[in-house]
């Protein structure tokens, strides 16, 4: 660019400036602000990774919640039916041979089973006929089942395999007497005042396993295998088999799995009547037997 410049005194002359300048600043600008571009979509990239985190967390959190809630529903439920009232339908069900508990109690040779059901509060699940009873399987016949009962494996695809009507949560129970203890206490097996040949005068211990999961995830399906079908008891997996926790974990299905001792034994109390003055006794004054 020519500048002509005048003056009365003087000749005109030409004056030249360069630009150079200018475009070096317009560079520099370019380049700060491309600087915050990239600060800016670090700090949003950031920002979008630590809500999905957060996120991820919260819903893991939730399902855990809802998991350990169903377990622990199932749990409750069956002490409440052994510890209700002795006259109550419930407690005659799991004390009769049919029974969750009746069934180890009543029959010697059912000690090594696993009795397996359905946790659903709309119906009753926890007598054989709705029930699973599994024995301890062999080498050559890993899957074997006790007098054909087999209806106690929960059904994700049925709407009465689920613990609600909204069909989210899967729990199933499984029940088996307590290996015995060589380091327990001698005669603690026995219930005091009782004869030690009755044997539902004998105190069990039983474990308990509540096992919840939310099929809408993942199948709970490994290598074509039900994880329902497979038996919780690590112990009692035989050759290829995955017991139920393992399967749920390798069909990567949200699952919880509650573990509980129970001590089941009969106990007796009595309220000793003694008759003041003659006659009999009267009619508040009885002998009171709580089995």
């Amino acid at each position: 660019m020519t500048i002509h410049r005048y003056s009365p005194n003087s000749t005109i002359k030409d004056v030249k400036m360069t630009l150079g300048y200018r475009s070096a600043e317009r560079g520099a600008t370019l380049i700060v602000v491309l600087l915050f571009l990239v600060l800016i979509m670090l700090a949003g990239a950031i920002a979008v990774r630590q809500s999905n985190t957060d996120l991820k967390i919260a819903t893991s959190d939730q399902i855990n919640t809802v998991l350990l809630q169903s377990s622990d529903s199932a749990n409750q439920k069956l002490e409440m039916m052994l510890n209700g009232s002795s006259t109550s339908t419930e407690y005659l069900d799991v004390t009769s041979a049919a029974g969750v508990f009746g069934h180890f109690l009543l029959n010697p040779e059912n000690s090594t089973n696993e009795f397996i059901y359905c946790f659903n509060p709309r119906t009753k699940k926890y007598l054989a006929s709705n029930a699973t009873v599994m024995v301890k399987g062999t080498t050559a016949n890993p899957t074997a089942y006790w007098s054909g009962l087999n209806n106690g494996i929960c059904d994700y695809n049925s709407a009465d395999g689920y613990t609600s009507a909204r069909q989210t949560v899967v729990t199933q129970m499984s029940v088996t007497v307590a290996p015995v203890d060589p380091n327990a206490e001698r005669f603690g097996h026995v219930v005091i005042g009782k004869e030690i040949e009755d044997r539902t005068s004998k105190k069990f211990t039983f474990d308990i396993r509540s096992a919840s999961a939310l099929p809408s995830y993942s199948e709970p399906k490994a290598n074509g295998d039900n994880c329902f079908a497979q038996t919780s008891i690590k112990a009692n997996v035989i050759g290829s088999k995955k017991s139920l926790s393992d399967c749920m974990l390798a069909a990567n299905t949200p699952s919880k799995m509650l573990y509980e001792q129970a001590d089941v034994e009969n106990i007796s109390s009595s309220t000793k009547c003694i008759p003041f003055g003659r006659g009999t006794l009267n009619a508040e004054c009885v002998l009171k037997t709580t089995p």
